[in-house]
């Protein structure tokens, strides 16, 4: 772990994971302080990891995770490349497209508009390929859902750069899951229980998630080649996100009861 100098104002905190060059920290924290010093808001933290991959294979083998607390407000952006240096470059061009919706957020909210388009996601990592034999769900976490609008939960899914937003509807008390379509350009909402309100833009579901328990589930996303699933967990009777790690694995997100 390396921890860097910097003005009191802004304390940044830099670790690596594998291989990552002695000059990767500062050359992150450059980045990171050239994305910081356009903010009027107050920064009250700012993290970036980078990571360097030993599978040389990988095509892109580097990450780079940052992570801002702009005055009480998450912001996070992930991004994968060739390089170290790449990666960097290209996660202060992801965290200014972060910072954008933040503030696109705050326009919207004041005028009553729908959510503004999705910025890509060609530069997620890859995830690693292991057998049906090898992987296992090696993370589970389970937290209080955040209860949420639509639109504040599709706002929730880009200010934090998510691939799936699990959440609990403000208005049908129903536990929820967003992500957004690469191929329409909607966002797309599932519910456990009763569709939530529609927006502009926003496909939402009328057909309530399947009960499974979570082997079922496993099987279900082995089978259909997605990212995730959500279903209703048979055990508990709440909504659940069964999705690939990077690594390879699996990873379970489940409500707090």
């Amino acid at each position: 772990m390396t921890r860097l100098q910097s003005r009191p104002a802004t304390d940044v905190l830099v670790t690596t994971r594998g291989e990552v060059s002695l000059a990767a920290p500062e050359y992150a924290r450059t980045k990171l302080l050239a994305v910081l010093e356009r903010l009027d808001e107050p920064v009250l933290s700012a993290r970036v990891r980078l990571t360097q991959e030993p599978n040389h294979a990988v095509a892109k083998p580097s990450t780079a995770q940052a992570t801002l607390d702009l005055n009480g407000r998450p912001v996070r952006a992930h991004v994968a490349a060739a390089t170290i240096q790449e990666a960097v470059d290209l996660l202060q061009d992801r965290l200014n497209a972060r910072i954008a919706r933040v503030r696109a957020h705050r326009h919207q909210h004041r005028h009553h508009t729908g959510p503004s388009a999705a910025t890509g996601r060609e530069h997620r990592p890859q995830r690693r390929v292991l057998g049906a034999e090898e992987r296992r769900i090696v993370r589970h976490k389970s937290y209080s859902l955040a209860r949420q609008t639509t639109w504040a939960a599709v706002f929730e899914l880009e200010a934090m750069d998510y691939d799936f937003h699990l959440y609990t509807d403000a208005v049908t008390g129903c536990d929820s899951v967003v992500h957004h379509d690469g191929e329409t350009g909607e966002y797309r909402i599932a519910s456990a229980g009763a569709a939530p309100e529609t927006e502009p833009g926003i496909s939402v579901s009328t057909h309530e998630a399947p009960e499974l328990t979570v082997a079922a589930a496993v099987s279900r996303l082995d089978l259909s080649g997605l990212p995730f699933v959500f279903f209703t967990n048979s055990e508990t009777g709440r909504g659940n996100v069964l999705y690939h790690r990077y690594d390879g694995h699996y990873g379970v997100i489940t409500p707090a009861r």
